[in-house]
């Protein structure tokens, strides 16, 4: 059952902080009730409770919640029981969870594997093969559907007849707004084959620069263990290591090339005492 004042609260370009702390004393929909004198009473800032005030969101509501219905995307608060608890030990956890396909994936055992974007074929060919190893002993593969590793990893694990694969978005899970486009195809496998797509984004989030990096503490926070395949020295992958490792996470990096810029990355982690990938019983 959709929680319309959910809905219509998770829509809101307030900050997580505001959010969190609204939801932690009252309602969403007691929030929907508040007058700007109950803001001002709780000590809300102006230009927030502004924005929440704002009759704009409530117009869009209906049509927004029709959409969502008819595509089957939950909606989950960090108040509900449904919301992982992996995500409520992270720092900035996302007040809003939007995602389609298996929910129960995002409870179970999970390893992510990132890397670079401007993969080499050895780091697409090695993200694919240890994604399907790792996938074949029921352990789901999480990542952040973007080109390069990413996708490769997704894919290995598509490879699998057991393991399933989690997609974390930096843009909404609907079909419109999978970037890059390409990888559409992909997206539209993980939910055929009871895998997961989830974003903290609200529906209509184009991608930004600022997004990515910001969901990427979601991709470490939904894993037991990283796995960084191929990365660059100012890679995006080394901003999900170290919210891994603010998490108390493992971190796992697979020895490259010294010649080659994609191995800068990989071959440092290690060099600062990340775990030496060999092969994918390693990280098991």
């Amino acid at each position: 059952m959709i929680d319309i004042y959910d809905v219509w609260f998770s829509n809101i370009d307030i900050s997580d902080k505001c959010k969190i702390e609204l939801l932690n004393k009252f309602s969403s929909k007691e929030i929907w009730d508040f007058s700007e004198k109950n803001f001002i009473q709780i000590g809300i800032l102006e230009q927030y409770y502004n924005r929440i005030l704002e009759v704009e969101y409530r117009l869009k509501l209906d049509k927004y919640i029709k959409y969502i219905e008819n595509k089957r995307i939950e909606l989950i608060s960090f108040k509900d029981k449904k919301y992982p608890n992996k995500l409520k030990k992270i720092n900035n956890m996302p007040p809003f969870l939007y995602v389609r396909g298996n929910l129960e994936n995002l409870y179970d055992d999970n390893i992510a594997i990132i890397g670079s974007r401007d993969a080499s074929e050895y780091g697409k060919f090695v993200a694919r093969r240890i994604a399907k190893q790792i996938a074949d002993k029921n352990i789901n593969i999480v990542s952040g559907l973007a080109i390069g590793i990413d996708k490769f990893a997704h894919l290995g694990a598509l490879d699998s007849n057991i393991g399933k694969t989690i997609a974390v978005l930096g843009t909404g899970v609907s079909e419109k707004e999978v970037y890059p486009l390409e990888n559409k195809k992909i997206f539209d496998k993980i939910l055929e084959n009871n895998g997961t797509i989830v974003s903290e984004f609200k529906l209509g989030t184009a991608p930004t620069k600022y997004n990515f990096p910001k969901r990427n503490r979601i991709i470490s926070g939904l894993s037991e263990k990283i796995v960084v395949v191929e990365a660059k020295n100012k890679s995006g992958s080394l901003i999900t290591v170290d919210y891994a490792l603010e998490q108390g996470k493992d971190v796992f990096a697979v020895p490259g090339n010294i010649t080659s810029k994609n191995s800068e990355g990989t071959n440092k982690l290690i060099q600062e005492g990340a775990f030496v990938l060999n092969n994918y019983e390693d990280v098991l």
